[in-house]
């Protein structure tokens, strides 16, 4: 059936107006990417899923020996959490693990989940007090293993310990940045928090374990968090900014003393050593006489015999020959040049003994002799 040319010209007047329509919905995509300050995700009622679940599951997981005094003192709590939720829990003390379950009354699917990830935190020495985070909507946990990733303990000990820092102070710093819950316990580190975050500790554990200090991305992860105020910069680059560590003091590989070069290839077989046999022949020995033989070795032994009794007897006769005598130095005369007068040095000694130390001239003594005698004629 032909189409009217009314029908035409009304459809392509639809698609023109579609087309501006597309342009608008690309550019409002873009604008969704940003998720808008202080948005929150509506909670899963029960008006979601009014029929509830098809099938019960479980989960169940294992708990340390120490752990066990510890759980069973806030597993009411645990329950009293999860029942909220609609989520049964059990713990076995004889075989050490937990369990958990849906009932019938379960409408969140991923309520089973969450309350899945909440025994493994408390078996993963998370206190309940944080564990219990995990059952809201905005937080998620992550258990990194790290005890795989380091082959000596010594060294997986150090790294572990670097994570921590002084007093926990490492971690402390790490936790205000990512606003997560860190606990780091034998060879897992447990984080509770929001996904943006759980990003970053994964990132700073996987590379203090590769021998990279925290503290390097620790600085990245505050600059990045002064960036992110700034609304002019958060659809830009941040490379600029970020700081580029480079790697220094590494030790070199430890070079062989003793180098093994390969030998250049050769399809022919090495020359074949020589026997005795030829090594005799060579030299003329094979055609001697047993007597003659005997007695040339008598002279080769004689010979060394000679040799060494010539080397001990130099030996001790260096104890007999004297030592260099070092060259006498000549003291030089003194000059006579300069004569000393004797006689004046003479009339400074007597005058030295006249005087007394701090003693008065002969004059002023004189003088005092003479008034103390006119006092004493007055007085009288």
């Amino acid at each position: 059936m032909a189409e009217s040319p009314e029908a035409d010209e009304a459809k392509q007047k639809e698609k023109q107006k579609n087309k501006p329509k597309k342009k608008a919905a690309a550019v409002d995509e873009s604008e969704l990417l940003t998720v808008p300050d202080g948005w929150k995700e509506p909670a899963f009622t029960r008006e979601d899923n009014p029929r509830g679940l098809l099938e019960e599951s479980s989960f169940a997981t294992l708990f340390p020996k120490y752990r066990e005094a510890y759980l069973k003192e806030c597993w009411p709590l645990v329950q009293k959490a999860l029942n909220e939720h609609y989520v049964n829990a059990t713990l076995d003390l004889i075989e050490g693990s937990m369990t958990v379950t849906t009932t019938k009354k379960t409408f969140d699917p991923y309520a089973i989940i969450r309350a899945r990830d909440l025994i493994k935190l408390l078996a993963r020495s998370v206190p309940f007090e944080q564990a219990v985070r995990i059952l809201q909507d905005d937080v998620a946990c992550d258990i990194i293993k790290i005890g795989s990733l380091v082959r000596k303990r010594e060294t997986f000990i150090k790294r572990r310990g670097r994570l921590l820092g002084p007093k926990g102070s490492t971690l402390k710093a790490l936790e205000l940045l990512t606003n997560c819950y860190i606990m780091v316990q034998g060879n897992t580190v447990s984080a509770l928090g929001p996904f943006s975050g759980l990003k970053e500790v994964r990132k700073v554990v996987l590379d203090t374990m590769k021998n990279i200090h925290p503290i390097y991305n620790i600085k990245t992860l505050m600059i990045k968090r002064e960036l992110s105020k700034d609304p002019e910069l958060r659809s830009q680059s941040w490379e600029r900014f970020l700081p580029k560590f480079k790697r220094k003091n590494l030790k070199k590989r430890k070079e062989p003393k003793k180098k093994n070069t390969k030998k250049e290839y050769t399809p022919f077989p090495p020359p074949q050593p020589e026997s005795q046999i030829d090594k005799e022949l060579a030299s003329g020995e094979y055609f001697l006489k047993d007597r003659q033989k005997k007695r040339k070795r008598v002279e080769e032994i004689k010979a060394k015999q000679a040799d060494a009794i010539k080397k001990r007897q130099e030996e001790r006769n260096k104890a007999f020959i004297p030592p260099k005598e070092k060259p006498v130095v000549k003291t030089k005369k003194a000059s006579t040049e300069k004569k000393i007068d004797i006689e004046a040095i003479k009339e400074k000694v007597k005058n030295a003994k006249k005087k007394k130390l701090g003693a008065l001239p002969m004059e002023e003594v004189k003088l005092k002799m003479a008034a103390d005698e006119k006092k004493k004629k007055k007085k009288k």
